[in-house]
């Protein structure tokens, strides 16, 4: 069995396209094509339907995609548990992470993992949290790095690395902003410049006259927003949606709206930018997601412990 060729055609199958597909193995369309139709007349079927959009597998096509990613992760496994019982560990891993705080993440982890893992080739993909799902469930990944709801957790692994808040941030001159943290006031005998103080908590229903800007409805952090202003009894009036929590940051900044951003977004006190808590104290949990009953290599476990150590703010 020709692995590389198996490895082919998962490609064309993942970019639906032959044209792609040959571009991302660095290969001519035609010598792609050629290891495709010589698969096919051995097994005496086609395997993609063939667009000039799109390439789709036939049943038969499924059948062979199907079986063909389980002997890939074989592979995977199998070298990885080899790499393991070696002194000098070498192989690949793929870390997959969102944009913004993931990014941050990896920037400041990795030149720690690869200190202590230099054969390993790392592999980074910057996606958002369904996206890395659906690539761990088939076996395509090997770590993602997610922030979620107990809700939003999939049949895969997930190893906890911390929780944290959700909060409302609101502009400094908002009227209702005097009791918040980074509000209007000057600092009380005894706290420290800096030292982020317990935010106040304050019922959202006050501001249902006030514009928002919101993360886009297919984030993992949206769904929780959502339920917070059901829960308020009101539907929000949305300036626009976006894909940046750090946007929204500047937007408050800005004194064009309000907001509902993560802890890690507002810890360093924004400069206009004044924090409440919310009824119930809303949080979401930071993880790192792998396939379930997969194995998980020594150098996975080892960017998990310095990601772990990166959101509990210790030094790597």
């Amino acid at each position: 069995m020709d692995l590389k060729q198996i490895e082919y055609i998962v490609k064309i199958a993942d970019e639906h396209s032959i044209t792609r597909a040959a571009e991302k193995l660095y290969l001519t369309q035609s010598a792609l094509n050629q290891q495709l139709l010589r698969l096919e007349r051995e097994l005496g079927a086609q395997l993609f339907r063939r667009s000039r959009t799109d390439w789709s597998p036939t049943p038969i096509g499924e059948v062979y995609l199907e079986n063909a990613r389980e002997i890939l992760r074989i592979k995977h496994r199998t070298y990885n548990m080899i790499s393991d019982m070696l002194e000098e560990k070498k192989g690949r891993l793929s870390i997959g992470f969102t944009p913004g705080r993931g990014l941050e993440m990896f920037t400041k982890v990795y030149p720690a993992f690869h200190k202590a893992c230099p054969g390993i080739v790392v592999e980074p993909k910057e996606l958002n949290v369904h996206s890395q799902q659906l690539l761990i469930a088939r076996g395509d990944l090997d770590i993602g790095f997610q922030t979620l709801s107990e809700q939003q957790k999939t049949e895969d692994e997930y190893i906890s690395l911390g929780r944290e808040e959700i909060l409302l941030a609101v502009p400094s001159v908002h009227p209702l902003a005097a009791e918040a943290v980074g509000g209007p006031r000057r600092e009380t005998e005894g706290e420290v410049e800096g030292e982020m103080k317990e935010f106040p908590v304050i019922d959202l229903a006050l501001f249902r006259y006030e514009p928002f800007v919101l993360m886009y409805r297919e984030s993992t952090v949206r769904a929780i927003i959502d339920g917070l202003f059901r829960k308020s009894g009101f539907t929000p009036n949305i300036l626009f949606e976006t894909a940046s929590n750090s946007a929204i940051v500047a937007m408050v900044q800005s004194k064009q709206c309000c907001g509902i951003v993560p802890y890690h977004y507002v810890k360093h006190h924004p400069e206009g930018v004044a924090c409440f808590a919310l009824s119930g104290h809303p949080e979401w949990e930071i993880v790192a997601s792998y396939q379930r009953n997969t194995y998980l290599s020594d150098a996975a476990r080892e960017f998990v412990r310095l990601a772990g150590k990166f959101w509990s703010s210790e030094e790597l």
